[in-house]
């Protein structure tokens, strides 16, 4: 925010009995800037901006892809300087994709609202992914990600919950009609990066998939709502991706497919990239999808996925609890899975295991590449108004192993399916079950292992920061007054941070008041020229030999505009 060419009036002024004089420029911040809002991250920035002081318009219909590009080409160049941050004040911002910087921090204010453009040409095409071969929904390749980084370092996406609206149901109906050239775009993905916080935002109507951390490391992704019809193809809500240490929590996705899919590459890409998802904390996380599954892991999984812990997750008119998907040719492995204290409301499956999960993105994936589906763990959870208690299917010859259930009690509905544990190609054990498990998981008096040890990303803590823009005050001119019993001669400046440039001070007398504030100049961060001031004003302030300048222009208010002013009524 920028306030310029402040003038007082080019003839004298005589002012009596004042309780302070006029330039108190400290007070302007709550005035004009408006309080600042605190937010938890990773770091704080040292230099903060707003999307409008780049040409930004809310209107919901003018595109703000340039102003976004053109604030954070500014705003990267202050990375090595404290970093920066972008607000993005109530609005509806219209905009394509865009990319992110490192040291860099995106603010949505509360009623701020990113639309996604629906104009292909605001959505740069990139190759598909190398884990991946092919685009997902067309080979050829993929859109970019709304908000997208690429080897960026310490990024912070969040907001006062803010909105970040993916109007996708142009993108829906497309897929539907095998209409799209390539594959759709995500709302938020970061690839090669480390230290990434995504909080405290609302998205909706992803075009497909919502948050997509694609070999990354130290990724926090906390307090999100994600929103799309139960019936929306693809709108997965979380998917780490061949990531490592990364936290998902205090989080509800309402979705029409998995609230969170665990990946690792497809194929004989993922086995060839060969980088797994690993070191995985989910916890406090609610998920409705009837179609889906609240946890998925797979069935890309070709980079392998271990060491996931889920804790305190609750799903409400799911069709699965955890599922593990994965099929003949994925190869790698799922091992280490850890889960606990999950409550499930109006399910099809609690438990639903498959090897037959059979997609792939070519021909070209070698049939003798099994799955390895070990140390499956869950323990403490009650189910209600369940249709199938278990579907857990391994593969012929390559079994799936070290599964153990413990402390688990489930409730079926009115019509429960006759079968109620359907397992095959498995081997595991079980404790304390309702209903009674299958043979394959004879009963054992154990308690399911979960780990006592913390990851990294557990311990990482956040800072409180400030989403304010700072106002920047220059160029502000006084001169020609005469002032009579003043308590208070100057307070100038705004602070450290926000230093007050270009003030000019000319031939200006002041009388002091009996009881006056000592000192009587109080200058702060300022840089700014005097003359012919009595008394003499502060250090900070240079006596210069000039004049400071008033407009001789006129404004067209002051050029003889006719007023038409309404009649009084009688």
């Amino acid at each position: 925010m920028k306030l310029e060419l402040c003038q007082k009036s080019r003839k004298t002024h005589v002012l009596e009995t004042m309780i302070s004089i006029f330039f108190i420029l400290g007070l302007l911040v709550s005035t004009l800037a408006g309080a600042s809002i605190e937010y938890q991250a990773i770091n704080c920035r040292k230099h903060s901006a707003v999307l409008t002081d780049f040409g930004g318009v809310g209107d919901g219909q003018t595109s703000n892809t340039k102003a976004f590009k053109a604030a954070i080409a500014e705003l990267s160049q202050h990375a090595s300087d404290g970093g920066a941050q972008l607000i993005v004040p109530p609005g509806r911002w219209l905009t394509g994709s865009f990319n992110l910087s490192s040291h860099f921090t995106l603010f949505l204010r509360k009623d701020a609202v990113l639309l996604a453009s629906q104009d292909e040409a605001e959505w740069p095409a990139f190759p598909p992914l190398p884990s991946y071969g092919v685009g997902r929904d067309e080979h050829a390749g993929r859109f970019s990600s709304l908000i997208f980084g690429t080897h960026v370092t310490d990024v912070v996406v969040t907001g006062n919950n803010g909105t970040i609206d993916g109007q996708g149901a142009v993108w829906w109906d497309k897929f539907h009609q095998k209409k799209l050239k390539l594959t759709r775009p995500y709302l938020i993905e970061f690839l090669y990066s480390d230290q990434v916080q995504i909080s405290n935002l609302t998205l909706i109507n992803s075009p497909s998939w919502n948050v997509h951390p694609t070999y990354c490391s130290n990724v926090l992704i906390q307090w999100l709502t994600i929103l799309a019809p139960v019936d929306s193809p693809n709108t997965d809500g979380i998917n780490p991706d061949s990531s490592s240490n990364v936290r998902i929590e205090d989080s509800f996705v309402v979705s029409g497919d998995d609230c969170i899919a665990v990946k690792s590459g497809w194929d004989e890409y993922g086995i060839k990239f060969g980088r797994p998802t690993q070191h995985l904390v989910i916890r406090r996380f609610t998920c409705i999808s009837p179609d889906s599954a609240t946890i998925a892991l797979g069935s890309e999984m070709s980079g392998g996925i271990q060491d996931v812990r889920a804790e305190d997750i609750t799903a409400l008119g799911t069709q699965s609890g955890v599922r593990i998907k994965t099929a003949v040719g994925r190869g790698a492995y799922v091992k280490d899975i850890f889960v606990r204290r999950m409550t499930l409301k109006t399910m099809k499956y609690a438990f639903w295991m498959t090897g037959s999960y059979g997609s792939h993105p070519d021909t070209g994936y070698d049939p003798k590449a099994l799955p390895e589906i070990k140390r499956i763990s869950y323990k403490d959870i009650v189910a209600e108004n369940v249709t199938y208690s278990a579907r857990l299917e391994g593969i012929e010859n390559d079994p799936f192993t070290g599964i153990c259930i413990s402390n688990v009690n489930i409730s079926l509905t009115q019509k429960p399916k006759e079968l109620q544990w359907n397992c095959t190609d498995i081997q595991g054990v079980s404790s304390k079950v309702t209903p009674q498990p299958c043979a394959a998981l004879p009963e054992k008096s154990i308690e399911c292992p979960f780990p006592e040890d913390r990851l990294p990303i557990e311990d990482v803590k956040l800072q409180t920061c400030s989403a304010s823009a700072l106002l920047e005050i220059t160029r502000i001119n006084y001169k020609d007054e005469v002032d009579a019993n003043i308590t208070i001669q100057g307070k100038l400046g705004l602070g450290e941070e926000n230093p007050s440039i270009g003030i000019c001070i000319y031939n200006v007398t002041m009388s002091l008041a009996k009881k006056h504030n000592e000192p009587a100049w109080n200058c702060k961060d300022i840089s700014s020229v005097s003359s012919n001031a009595t008394p003499k004003s502060c250090s900070a302030m240079a006596n210069k030999s000039m004049e400071c300048p008033f407009p001789e222009d006129k404004l067209p208010i002051e050029k003889g505009s006719k007023l038409v002013l309404p009649l009084a009524r009688s």
